[in-house]
């Protein structure tokens, strides 16, 4: 039977994600717009988005916060330019933007010791094999595979070298170990349901001493630097950026954090998260024709969920297609690297009830599907 219930908002994509539950472009604060980044109230609202992320993350003390240009991308690119160099390199590559960051460090920075610990789509690579006298780089969340790490127990205390985390599908929707992260990176347009183009720097004091002491060997360009005279540039993390960036974006973003404050801060909004994940583990649970694409449930993402479904690739497409034209489901086809199946995003801004009334329409696609298909 085609259900009779839709999701009230089919945003179910997973970067631009869905805006926070009563989000109302009109009740941002936009003083700042038309006025210069770097005036007095630029500045503020800059600084705003550095100190209240920290505190609502619950940083430990004497960890930077900073925006910075080119999105989560930009953010981890300025990270790994600035640090890597002083100690050999071990790099986890489980999906497409890990192993992006090997590409940039074999085949860009052409660093001499590097070890790639590699894994498929739906597993994780072997944690036991990582060498933490060596600067460590690996995404917390597989945002295109729905794999993530289960903990940061396999972090030691005592490492020698940095650990570098892109956290971008993580930062706001899973417990974050801070102790064990010297440079952790996102995005807004994520987990907070923000606008794209900025990205966050978050430095631990370690990574700080780093960047120093260590000046490397390649040039680096303006939007990278994080130095002056030998010195950390300390106002890139008071909200003096590097580049002109967007306020109306930033007025978005301060918005986001006021809905995560009114949560009670990240384990609100990691508790939201994990109640999405529940939804569908419900309804994978209950039918033999999907399946996680994470084979080990420790290791299941809830945000970025990746689902497995016993079908053709043209047919899984034609199931994407057909709950796109219904209105039920919006960009949730897996990305376009990983193998074929369905991406749903279950960060904290989608509605618990949104992917309730969705699962009942994956089970009428999958069979409007297999019957044309036999017709």
């Amino acid at each position: 039977m085609r259900p009779t219930v839709k999701p009230a908002i089919a945003n179910f994509s997973s970067g631009p994600c869905a805006k926070r539950p009563g989000y109302d472009v009109s009740a941002l604060q936009l003083n700042t717009l038309g006025r210069s980044h770097r005036s007095a109230l630029g500045k503020k609202a800059l600084g705003l988005a550095c100190t209240e992320t920290a505190r609502l993350l619950g940083l430990p003390e004497g960890y930077r916060v900073a925006v910075v240009p080119g999105s989560d991308t930009g953010a981890i690119e300025m990270a790994m330019w600035s640090l890597l160099g002083p100690r050999g390199v071990d790099v986890l590559e489980w999906e497409s933007f890990s192993a992006g960051w090997v590409t940039d460090i074999v085949k860009q920075l052409k660093l001499p010791d590097v070890n790639v610990i590699r894994a498929d789509y739906g597993d994780l690579p072997d944690l036991s094999k990582v060498n933490f006298n060596n600067d460590v780089v690996f995404v917390w969340n597989g945002t295109t595979s729905g794999v993530k790490v289960p903990d940061g127990n396999w972090i030691p205390a005592d490492r020698a070298g940095l650990t570098l985390c892109d956290a971008t599908s993580a930062v706001f929707a899973m417990d974050m170990p801070w102790d064990k992260l010297d440079v952790v990176t996102y995005s807004w347009q994520k987990v907070l349901g923000g606008e794209g183009a900025h990205g966050m720097l978050i430095l631990s004091p370690r990574a700080a001493a780093r960047l120093e002491s260590y000046s490397p060997p390649w040039p680096m360009p303006k939007v990278f630097r994080m130095k002056s005279g030998g010195k950390i540039n300390e106002g890139l993390f008071k909200g003096e950026t590097i580049n002109t960036p967007s306020m109306l974006c930033v007025a978005d973003y301060l918005d986001a954090l006021q809905w995560v404050d009114s949560l009670g801060g990240a384990s609100g909004t990691i508790a939201r998260s994990e109640a999405n994940l529940k939804v569908i583990a419900d309804f994978v649970a209950a039918n033999d024709w999907i399946s996680f694409l994470a084979k080990d449930p420790a290791t299941r993402s809830n945000t970025s969920v990746c689902l497995s479904v016993k079908l053709p690739e043209d047919q899984v497409k034609a199931m994407v297609k057909l709950l796109e034209t219904e209105g039920v489901a919006f960009d949730i086809g897996s990305y376009k690297d990983a193998p074929a199946g369905l991406r749903i995003w279950c960060g904290a801004t989608v509605q618990t009830a949104d992917l309730q009334a969705l699962m009942p329409w994956l089970t009428w696609a999958y069979q409007q599907v297999q019957t044309k298909a036999a017709a």
